[in-house]
């Protein structure tokens, strides 16, 4: 039963739920001065945007200011670090190398660079584990497939457990054996629910090809989503920069936090993984990406000629006065919580998608892109009176980069997913080896206690 059929109550029914949602609207809501009365930080951040301290972790660092000598803070370009290097030099260091995901995945769960046999044997374990089981393909990827393929690898993370024999256990070695897992098997829970949902919603053809042990996960993503299995050199090493880029990014951002909270309780590794799912699948987190592809669909559509400048810069303007796309305000893939100057994440795809742009001689597009983001950038430092720059975010050229490699937009955030399992995997283990409190803020109280009314002497005017 779907919710249009649960809600066909006949009319009664009906005028009685729409006096409820009445209710639920007319609510006056708390009001804006008392989270300034009692210094609440929304959103756990501070007055400047700042994210309050809430834990430490030695797993990655987000730097995007530098302290001069008078210990005044100044913004600078975007820095990002794996237990504790940088992530432009792990990716240089690997200019030779085909395929790094793996290595970046090694160096945020055990903490340190691998030799090229610990690379190796891992390589080696996570090829093991990467197949599915027949009964768990049909049973649950092919069953009911939801029309949002998030909601899809959801399902088959949670039913995982009842595929382990000791799914409770949350010694770090059974939980490393889980993550471990997890990190091998998602690429293919996300490839055969994108089979699934085209098969049975879209009456598509069904295409199911297993992975292979050799290839990267990079290799294996493209390999298992084309229909003749091909692709270059070039695809597979610019998706594999794409996921080390997404694989992890600070304790603080909402799933990794969501992962520290839900582990706190003591939880099993499915449902953490689970709620942090739940927590990426939002436009505002892992969904970004495609609210950027959305709005570029709508530029096209109302723009008369994308290519001039004069053109964008109303649309854009229009954008910023909620006269077009979605009404909100934003001009999506521009700025974030952190950086400034430069998003390290962004500044490096970016590099990758001008490469592949002109490999696939879309390289019009690629300058669409980036004059949209040059004059979006002054505009919001206009309207907004900003001393500051504002940068583009990874979600700016991500949704492009993966439109150029054939992935469809409903895999945008499953493949977000698919790498930052490496992430939440690591704080998640970090998180148990510590023996931290459960996690557990306060919120105040500004509602007023009332007195109990028996259900008789209740009317309309005693509530209103």
């Amino acid at each position: 039963m779907d919710y249009h059929s649960m809600m066909e109550m006949g009319p009664e029914l009906d005028q009685l739920f729409e006096e409820l949602v009445d209710t639920c609207l007319n609510s006056e809501g708390i009001d804006p001065g008392l989270y300034q009365k009692y210094d609440v930080k929304r959103g756990l951040r501070d007055a400047n945007g700042k994210g309050v301290l809430t834990g430490l972790t030695e797993v990655s660092d987000v730097l995007a200011t530098y302290v001069d000598e008078n210990g005044t803070s100044h913004p600078k370009d975007g820095e990002l670090y794996f237990q504790g290097v940088n992530v432009n030099e792990l990716v240089a260091g690997n200019a030779k190398k085909r395929f790094m995901f793996e290595e970046a995945t090694y160096l945020l769960i055990f903490g340190k660079l691998p030799t090229q046999e610990q690379l190796d044997n891992f390589v080696q374990i996570l090829g093991s584990l990467r197949e599915l089981s027949g009964q768990f393909v049909r049973d649950v990827i092919m069953k009911a497939p939801p029309a949002n393929l998030m909601n899809a690898l959801q399902k088959c993370i949670v039913l995982l457990y009842s595929y382990d024999s000791n799914p409770d256990d949350i010694s770090v070695e059974n939980v490393l054996r889980q993550s471990l897992q997890l990190i091998a098997k998602m690429p293919m829970m996300a490839v055969y629910s994108y089979y699934a949902y085209r098969h049975f919603r879209l009456e598509k053809t069904l295409l199911v090809r297993p992975p292979k042990k050799e290839l990267s996960t990079a290799e294996n993503i493209l390999y298992m989503l084309r229909k003749d299995g091909h692709f270059t050199e070039l695809e597979a090493r610019v998706l594999d920069i794409a996921l080390v880029l997404h694989a992890e990014h600070g304790g603080g951002n909402n799933s990794t936090f969501t992962n520290h909270v839900v582990t706190s309780s003591g939880t099993d590794t499915y449902s953490a993984v689970a709620a942090s799912m739940s927590s990426l699948k939002g436009p505002r987190h892992g969904g970004a990406n495609l609210k950027v592809m959305q709005m570029f669909e709508d530029l096209r559509a109302n723009c008369t000629n994308v290519y001039d400048e004069e053109v964008l810069t109303q649309y854009l303007t229009d954008i910023l006065d909620k006269k077009a796309f979605d009404g909100a305000g934003l001009i999506y893939g521009m700025g974030h919580a952190v950086y400034t100057d430069s998003d390290p994440r962004e500044v490096m795809l970016k590099k990758y998608a001008r490469l592949l742009s002109e490999a696939k001689g879309m390289e019009r597009e690629f300058q669409l892109y980036d004059t949209v983001e040059r004059v979006s950038a002054r505009l919001i430092a206009e309207r907004r009176h900003l001393l500051k720059p504002i940068c583009a975010n990874v979600d700016f050229y991500s949704g492009f980069v993966y439109t150029m490699l054939g992935i469809p937009t409903e895999l945008f955030t499953p493949i977000f997913a698919v790498s930052r399992i490496s992430g939440w995997s690591a704080h998640r283990i970090e998180e148990l080896a510590n023996h931290g409190k459960i996690i557990r803020p306060a919120y105040r109280y500004v509602g007023e206690h009332i007195d109990y009314v028996p259900i008789m002497e209740r009317d309309e005017t005693f509530w209103s």
